[in-house]
């Protein structure tokens, strides 16, 4: 089964310096209908305005993921690391037992885009740590491409859950399929562009739930940045 879920329908936030889509009950807004799937559970979509960004906060118990879209991501937290985050890179940061951290916009002069991506643990009280890789566009233009999973493999950065997440580029005549196990669930959430799968044809922002599915073939790309979540149900 797929339920498309429009962009529009997201949660959305305007507090001036940060603009921010959650796909999930994040914050004050709050819909018992859009809880998480699977054990994915936060897909914020965020603009953050030039100097300005999150202070410093605690986590526990939850694999956090940054993928920066523009600007630049500066990352700083209580583990001791200090980095920068641009576009192209993925950033993992492993909560457990916890760890405290600020972001903010890095980039003068210009917004920075992101999405903030939280999975729901499935080792609790892990020692916290951090890691960061670059993957480069075009091993994404026209494939999915693992970028975490629970084995953090080549491009992926390593995550204690029981997820693995893709990233493509798909544009004109470029066409892949991801095969699933129908007895999980998996989650699609389309950046940029537009780009059909399965015969639905998604635009910027909109999201598939997906459930019972064999495959996913992902065709008719228009400038589309994907990315497809692996997830237990």
């Amino acid at each position: 089964m797929l339920t498309l879920r429009k962009s529009q329908d997201r949660g959305y936030a305007d507090h001036g310096w940060l603009k921010s889509f959650h796909s999930f009950s994040f914050a004050g807004y709050r819909d018992a209908e859009f809880m998480g799937w699977g054990n994915l559970r936060v897909i914020n979509e965020d603009r953050i305005e030039a100097e300005q960004g999150f202070g410093e906060h605690g986590h526990q118990n939850m694999e956090i993921i940054s993928y920066v879209l523009a600007g630049e991501l500066a990352h700083r937290d209580s583990l001791g690391n200090v980095k920068g985050i641009p576009p192209g890179d993925v950033q993992r940061m492993s909560a457990g037992t916890g760890v405290r951290h600020s972001e903010f916009n890095h980039a003068k002069g210009q917004q920075t885009h992101f999405l903030q991506i939280w999975i729901m643990p499935n080792q609790q009280n892990v020692k916290p740590s951090y890691e960061q890789k670059t993957v480069p566009s075009h091993k994404k233009q026209g494939a999915l491409v693992l970028i975490a999973s629970d084995e953090g493999k080549d491009d992926a950065v390593k995550i204690y859950a029981d997820a693995k997440l893709y990233a493509g580029l798909f544009d004109q005549a470029q066409t892949e399929s991801l095969t699933l196990d129908p007895t999980r669930k998996a989650y699609v959430h389309l950046i940029k562009g537009e780009l059909t799968v399965n015969d639905i044809s998604l635009s910027a922002g909109d999201a598939l739930f997906v459930s019972n599915e064999t495959v996913l073939t992902l065709t008719e790309g228009r400038n589309a940045e994907v990315l497809i979540f692996d997830l237990a149900a």
